[in-house]
């Protein structure tokens, strides 16, 4: 098998030659058809999130076919598709996993972090933690930004609120908030989308797909959102988006990673305003959005690229010359 594998934070990634894996209790063993290219995939190859081993596979949005099953492995069949996430493992007898919070384990793997991921040629995978991708439309690329960005713009815009919210605000307008938009314009809510100062593409591709208003991140939309969704990894947009939304509004910050939030006056809190953080999912909203997924008939917006040319891929990703997802394809 082929791997492309981060030997220190900050350096290259190296295309490598590997002995094909063999499946253990409990696991299966997917030949990768697609994978996307993840913010939080920059965050691991700069250095920007701490790594329990190197060196390391990225990559957690993973599409691919089983072709090996580990002992002990049930209700999957070699030749069937299955999407991995980023949630590799939990611990499942933690305060949080008892309480159906699997997401905030005290123990967790993630994938492309705590075991190798998915820029590769294969890959192995829990099988309780898998995905089965039977009868969803698209290609093995348009499908594979769902393991992410769709998985973590779901769980987002479900703590965003209910149907009280009619206008939602974006702030990062990347694989996430693209799919976000989709949903929410099928669930009959407006959308906003705030970019760079300057980003006209981003703002005409939010348009392209329905946003009501697209502007920099600094102007002001026709109306206060009821809620706002924080993509970006920038903690200066706490502040802007806790001033743009409603009294009573709320602000989510989607990252595993963002750099600080600077000192803000309270009035911006005030008001019943809320500001909540998501980490990582559970496989409830896995299969949750999946059902989403069929009845909204997503369009997903990929870029592809080689597994050869995973760096060009980040650094596309990193410059923001990327509209939609990026992904590779062995």
């Amino acid at each position: 098998m082929q791997a492309m594998v981060l030997e220190a934070p900050g350096s290259p990634l190296r295309l490598v030659e590997r002995a094909l894996p063999l499946p253990s209790a409990g696991e299966l063993r997917l030949r990768i058809e697609a994978c996307a290219v993840c913010r939080t995939d920059l965050h691991v190859v700069d250095g920007e999130l701490a790594l329990p081993r190197l060196p390391l596979v990225p990559g957690h949005e993973i599409v691919g076919i089983v072709d090996a099953l580990g002992p002990g492995v049930s209700g999957w069949r070699p030749g069937q598709r299955a999407g991995v996430p980023w949630l590799a493992h939990t611990c499942g007898h933690c305060t949080d996993c008892l309480r159906g919070r699997e997401n905030l384990c005290d123990a967790p793997l993630f994938t492309g972090h705590g075991r190798d991921g998915g820029f590769a040629t294969h890959v192995i995978a829990e099988a309780a933690y898998c995905l089965p991708l039977d009868g969803l439309a698209g290609s093995p690329a348009e499908l594979a930004p769902l393991l992410c960005a769709g998985l973590i713009g779901w769980r987002c815009l479900r703590r965003a609120g209910g149907a009280e919210v009619r206008r939602l605000g974006l702030y990062g307008f990347g694989a996430a908030a693209h799919l976000v938009t989709q949903l929410a314009l099928h669930e009959g809510r407006q959308v906003y989308a705030f970019t760079r100062p300057g980003d006209t593409a981003s703002q005409d591709f939010a348009r392209s797909l329905g946003a009501a208003w697209a502007g920099a991140a600094d102007e002001q939309p026709p109306a206060p959102p009821d809620a706002a969704i924080i993509f970006a990894p920038d903690g200066a947009l706490v502040p802007r988006a806790l001033a743009a939304v409603r009294k009573g509004g709320r602000v989510v910050c989607g990252g595993i990673h963002m750099s600080d939030i600077p000192a803000f006056a309270y009035r911006l809190l005030w008001q019943e305003r809320e500001l909540r953080s998501v980490a990582n999912l559970t496989r409830d909203d896995g299969r949750q959005f999946l059902e989403a997924v069929r009845r909204a008939s997503l369009h997903v917006h990929v870029t592809t690229y080689p597994l050869a040319r995973a760096n060009e891929a980040l650094d596309d990703l990193r410059l923001g010359r990327v509209q939609g997802a990026a992904v590779l394809v062995p």
